[in-house]
């Protein structure tokens, strides 16, 4: 039997777990994270107290506020040059070619982006910076020198935060293999970073030594593996614009709005706990709430990664493929997830049932099983979302709004008085009571007119 036959049957299975490169090195990321993720449970044990975790996973939080200065554009520059991309592709040379008016359309999304996020990251350094600062200051213990390190993160910070559009921006024109490759790499290496920092002594400069490997990373992607692609952003485009008002602005505007929002349903769980229950509980929880998002992220990486897909099928108006697609990666998503969160609700357990030192720093499986089961029911939701963006519209506003709202308000109400089951479970209610049932049926109206208004044309 040779090698090919041999092959055959593996080839298969993989086929119809639909995974492609991309997806391919979205699973490798995604495990690897979840891997280096133990792992640095285990260094954080050994060479940080309970109130320096505590530190740790608060900085982490906070970083995420960029979302109030990205303003949701992000999103929006996936579909909209994965439109544009629909009529170009890159020659031998990695040069864009193709339909000029195309490409005169995304060379002037790119120079808005590049004015755009400038702005973005010096905001952010300054206000986070200050901001950031003054709320850690409130806690603060007296062996813990944060200072530092925290400026320095900021600053590292909001250099990622100017390079994500471009990364997008990749992704919309087909190149997520290669974007996923290097997020793998650059996973990696931060991960390395944080463990060398770690055993050196570093402390709290281990997340400062993450980000500046990330941002290393994603210099090394733009500037060089893909120089020639983003050669002609340099000049100005010589026919036609894309206009920010009238196509970024509508979908951008709702983005915005449900970003700040989401922050406090996604984010506010640490900080919270640092601020009514002190470091130590905020380091649990940080730790937690990261292996959870770790494996939602993991399970996600079949449909996020089709989402440049999305576009290219509706803008050939291909909607038999469109749906095949969307199903097949959603359910295959879904189980996936179920499987992960039973194991690690099991691994929760026995690290209690066993006493060992390190379920100390983790919540208790109650409040662990919450998230794992709230993560599980908001799947669904998270695909829809993808698709339903693919249509460069948005009409999750009202929804995520709203949902929000009463995440962040349960969370802060039940937090406060009963810790992080009372927030895991204000987590869970609105999830299975509002968000599930209200997003499934936006979506099911979404499919519903645009197809219909597809036929009334025809």
């Amino acid at each position: 039997m040779n090698a090919t036959t041999q092959r055959g049957p593996l080839r298969r299975f993989v086929n119809r777990l639909e995974v492609d490169r991309a997806v391919f090195y979205a699973i490798c990321l995604r495990i690897w994270q979840l891997l280096a993720g133990a792992v640095s449970v285990v260094f954080i044990g050994l060479f940080f107290t309970p109130e320096l975790q505590g530190y740790y996973y608060t900085f982490a939080s906070l970083m995420a506020l960029q979302t109030f200065f990205e303003l949701g554009l992000n999103i929006v520059v996936i579909n909209v040059s994965s439109h544009e991309w629909a009529h170009l592709r890159l020659d031998e040379q990695g040069r864009i070619e193709g339909d000029g008016a195309a490409l005169s359309r995304l060379i002037s999304l790119g120079r808005l982006l590049l004015r755009w996020y400038a702005v973005a990251a010096t905001l952010f350094v300054i206000v986070v910076g200050i901001g950031g600062a003054v709320f850690l200051a409130q806690k603060h213990t007296a062996d813990i020198s944060w200072h530092g390190p925290w400026m320095a993160l900021v600053i590292l910070s909001g250099g990622l935060l100017w390079t994500l559009p471009f990364n997008a921006v990749l992704e919309g024109c087909g190149q997520i293999i290669v974007v996923n490759k290097f997020r793998f790499a650059q996973a990696v290496l931060a991960n390395l970073a944080v463990w060398t920092t770690m055993l050196c002594g570093g402390g709290l400069w281990a997340a400062a030594a993450a980000t500046g490997a990330r941002l290393l990373v994603d210099l090394v992607l733009l500037l060089v593996r893909y120089r020639h692609f983003f050669s002609p952003f340099f000049r100005q485009p010589d026919g036609p614009l894309l206009h920010w008002r009238d196509e970024l602005w509508p979908m951008q505007w709702r983005l915005a709005v449900m970003g700040v929002f989401s922050y406090f349903a996604t984010f506010l769980f640490t900080p919270l706990m640092f601020h009514y229950h002190g470091p130590t509980v905020a380091g649990q929880m940080g730790m937690t709430w990261q292996l959870v998002i770790m494996l939602q992220l993991g399970a996600l990486a079949w449909v996020q990664s089709r989402a440049p897909l999305f576009g290219r099928l509706l803008a050939h108006e291909d909607y038999a493929e469109l749906d095949r697609v969307f199903f097949r990666v959603t359910w295959i998503s879904q189980v996936i997830l179920v499987l992960g969160a039973v194991c690690a609700w099991f691994g929760f357990w026995l690290l209690n049932y066993l006493n060992l030192g390190i379920a100390s720093r983790l919540l208790d499986p109650l409040a662990a099983g919450l998230f794992l089961l709230a993560i599980v029911i908001y799947h669904f939701p998270q695909c829809q979302s993808f698709y339903i963006r693919a249509h460069k519209r948005e009409l999750l506003l009202g929804i995520s709004t709203t949902s929000h709202c009463l995440i962040g308000a349960g969370v802060w109400w039940f937090g406060k008085t009963y810790g992080p089951v009372g927030a895991a479970g204000a987590y869970l209610a609105v999830v299975s009571l509002v968000v599930f049932p209200w997003q499934t049926t936006i979506w099911h109206r979404c499919r519903r007119e645009h197809r219909l208004g597809h036929t009334r044309q025809q």
